[in-house]
Formats: C-alpha cells, structure tokens, sequence
C-alpha cells in the first residue's frame, strides 16, 4: 500500500451531521447501499463505514462500471466478494438496477420474521450512502423510474437525510456524500480529487493534474496519446504546452493558458470521455 502520508481536512460540517443523522436511523435500517466510484474501488470506499453502519446487511454497488478498466476493478470486486460483500455493477445510464432491487429483497428475511410473529409485512427500509459525487443521487433516480433527487458532479449536491418510495417493497434513506475526518494516504487524497469527489480547491490544482496525467502515463498511454497527443511526460510544462495547443487553450499571444488546460482535463473525466481507466491498482494496493 502507497506509505504516503498527507493531511487533507475537508469534512464540511453537514458530513458530521448526516453520520449522527444516520446513527440515530439505524435502527429502522434493514439493508446498506454502499455505493463506490468503480474508478477508485478502494479510494471511494468510506474508511469508517462499519463504525457508521454497524453489523447492517450491505450490498455493494460498484457505479459507473462503464467508464472502469474492467480487468483492473474487477480484482476488487472479486476481493470484496471474498470478504463477504455482496456487489451489483452498476452504469447508472440502462443496467443492473432490477438485479439490485431483486438481491434487495432476497438478501433480508425482516418480512418473514415478522410473519413469524403474526405482524403484517412492510417495506424493506434501505440506507444509501457514499462519499460525494459516486452516483446515488442518480442510482436513486433510477430505482424510481424518475428525478426526484438533485443530481451534479460537484461534491454535496445532497443536503439532507431524505426517505423515498422505490416501490411497493423498498424505501430508501437517501443521504448526502460523506467522508472521513482525515484523509492521510495521499494517493487516495489524489484519486478522490482526479474523480471530483472532493472539491478542486482542498489539494492545489497544479498537483492533481499532475498526478492525472502521471497516471494515464503509467497505465494508459495510449489514452494520453490519443485524447491529448502526448507520448512523453518528461517535462510537465511541455505536456500541458501540447495539450494546450491541441485543444485551444491560447490567449494572446499564442500563449498556453494553463488554468483551462486544467479544466478540460477534469472536465474530461468529470464527464466520462476519458474512459476504461481505474487509478486503485488492486496489485499495488492489496497484492
């Protein structure tokens, strides 16, 4: 595992807020949503989410498992699975949301325990939860068939604790992202600022794009080579020059405007056009 330490504080008061919201919840929770970025497997997942959630039934659902290097995530999924978890892949755009609520009503026997004891059936009552921006505002749409939860990629879009009809057998606990207190590994610092999961301003800007772009390098060069034309990362201004000139990012004087060769990097993964990359090495990591 990267040693790396770093020291990044971004806990907004709202996160602290929505754990105790949650904890004073729990007792009425039958089954978790864990919900992770399939790109940052082990980086989106929140550190402390059993001393959040107890000894809860969870399930894991891996999103946008369409803009992941497969062969990478699946490790994790598979190292997940053998810890116990049970994982839905999830492209949040037309798949797996019937499987999800299928294993949702299969995975809990609250209903017939309660027939056991002469009580009518209820809902099955399930919690969502995540750090910012992996998805469940938008994985909670889909389970509805329809917008009811505000939907960005920029981190805390959700503000409140909110429950929500799925259908006549579930209802969701829709809560906003969460992190943890610290964050003291810095490559997880860095991939959740890659991923926007965290706001752009907590790490300097110059240094996250830095670390994307090393990173296409080391195991996605052909990615680097044709979104941006770029085969060698020896000098960095030089690479954020050819960037730069390839996609227009000239004020006058033919002068590479740095700042927006930065956004459209972000903006590029933000909106999913840079695809099948996954930054959590499962072999570095956990091998």
């Amino acid at each position: 595992m990267n040693d790396n330490k770093t020291n990044i504080n971004y806990y907004p008061g709202h996160m602290a807020k929505t754990k105790r919201l949650i904890k004073e919840n729990l007792n009425f929770i039958d089954v978790v949503y864990e919900v992770i970025d399939s790109r940052m497997p082990y980086s989106s997942k929140i550190s402390d989410i059993d001393n959040i959630i107890k000894d809860k039934t969870k399930i894991l659902v891996m999103t946008k498992y369409d803009l992941c290097d497969k062969v990478e995530t699946d490790k994790w999924i598979k190292y997940y699975e053998n810890q116990g978890y049970k994982v839905i892949k999830c492209n949040l755009l037309n798949d797996n949301i019937k499987s999800l609520i299928n294993l949702t009503l299969n995975i809990t026997d609250i209903n017939e325990k309660r027939k056991l004891k002469g009580m009518k059936e209820r809902k099955i009552r399930v919690l969502i939860i995540g750090i910012p921006n992996v998805g469940k505002s938008t994985l909670t749409n889909k389970l509805v068939s329809k917008k009811v939860a505000k939907v960005g990629n920029t981190p805390g879009v959700t503000k409140n604790l909110n429950w929500i009809r799925i259908n006549n057998d579930i209802e969701l606990l829709d809560t906003p992202g969460i992190l943890w207190p610290k964050i003291e590994e810095e490559q997880v610092g860095l991939n959740l600022a890659s991923l926007t999961a965290i706001k752009e301003e907590v790490l300097p800007l110059e240094d996250v794009i830095n670390y994307i772009i090393t990173t296409l390098y080391k195991y996605y060069p052909n990615i680097l080579k044709e979104r941006y034309g770029v085969d060698n990362i020896d000098d960095f201004i030089e690479v954020l020059d050819i960037i730069g000139k390839k996609r227009g990012c000239l004020q006058k004087g033919n002068i590479v405007d740095y700042d927006k060769v930065y956004s459209i990097i972000l903006k590029d993964i933000k909106d999913g056009i840079i695809k099948n990359i996954t930054f959590d090495r499962y072999d570095e990591l956990k091998g």
